[in-house]
């Protein structure tokens, strides 16, 4: 723990205390609201905020976003338990947790430190809602900055000979620091499967181009080259296939026959930011659910 996280920590626990937040997907029919409304009401819980979508209502999926405040006193896990039987009713596949728990994210970064520090920055202004315990690294670079606020650094080289050695001990790490998402972070190196699957959906990727456009390397050399009018960039959860992962958050700027490909790529530096902190955001706060290889996002 650090000065930031425990200030955090406090903040908001004083500010959501009583607060639980409930994530639902399933088979779309008459009465799932009623029935989750009518559960609440006889635990003498205020809905705070309700988002809901279907895709559709004949036979389609439903997705639910709900936060809601309870009795203090009230036992979590019992509520958890009596929920249950509305659950297996309707089909869903849900997760109640308590808002004011913050997850542990962990950073992956290469060379380019932009979008690490642009996600340090919503951190240490109270702006990211999670603790930042660790930041892995293949470069040197980053380690002034990061252990500066107090966050351990680990440099990890990979090379091909070791890169299985190397996913091993990072795996011990983010077990070590019980870490819940991993943000690549411009971090240039190509995950294994393995390593995919045991973090699904929980790897958060920025990719400097507007896919499906430009997938793979050197993008913007690719771009420029093209002519494009526009560049942009793209924040998706990993899978096993390079940069098809579910999109989570995209941005875009003009660009002309003025600019040469460094000014692309520094006009795209500034897109990758923004796009990628802001799906950080959305997924620290529960507003995503992935859907196939497509995401329900909850402003």
């Amino acid at each position: 723990m650090n000065m930031y996280t425990d200030k955090r920590a406090d903040f908001y626990k004083d500010r959501y205390e009583n607060r639980a937040r409930l994530i639902i997907k399933c088979p779309d029919q008459p009465g799932i609201v009623s029935a989750i409304s009518t559960f609440l009401w006889n635990e003498q819980a205020n809905i705070v905020s309700s988002n809901q979508f279907t895709v559709n209502p004949k036979g389609g999926e439903f997705f639910m976003r709900l936060d809601f405040e309870y009795q203090p006193g009230t036992n979590v896990e019992k509520l958890k338990k009596e929920f249950q039987e509305v659950a297996e009713r309707f089909q869903m596949e849900w997760r109640l947790s308590l808002v004011h728990e913050l997850k542990n994210i962990a950073i992956f970064v290469s060379k380019e430190p932009h979008c690490l520090l642009e996600l340090l920055w919503e951190w240490q202004s109270g702006d990211l809602m999670a603790n930042i315990p660790v930041v892995i690294s293949n470069h040197e670079n980053s380690r002034e900055m990061v252990e500066a606020l107090g966050i351990d650094f680990y440099h990890l080289p990979v090379t091909k000979e070791t890169k299985q050695e190397i996913e091993a001990k990072q795996k011990e790490i983010l077990e070590d620091y019980d870490i819940d998402l991993i943000i690549l972070a411009r971090y240039m190196q190509i995950l294994s499967p393995t390593f995919v699957e045991v973090f699904k959906n929980r790897i958060i990727n920025i990719h400097h181009s507007f896919l499906p456009a430009f997938i793979g390397a050197k993008p913007y050399e690719r771009a420029f080259e093209r002519g494009v009018k526009m560049i942009g960039a793209t924040s998706h959860y990993v899978t096993n296939d390079l940069d098809e992962g579910p999109i989570i958050e995209q941005g875009t700027e003009p660009v002309s026959h003025e600019h040469n490909v460094d000014d692309l790529k520094k006009i795209g530096q500034s897109i990758e930011r923004r796009v990628l902190a802001q799906a950080v955001k959305w997924h620290l706060e529960d507003r995503i659910i992935v859907y196939g290889n497509k995401t329900i996002v909850f402003e």
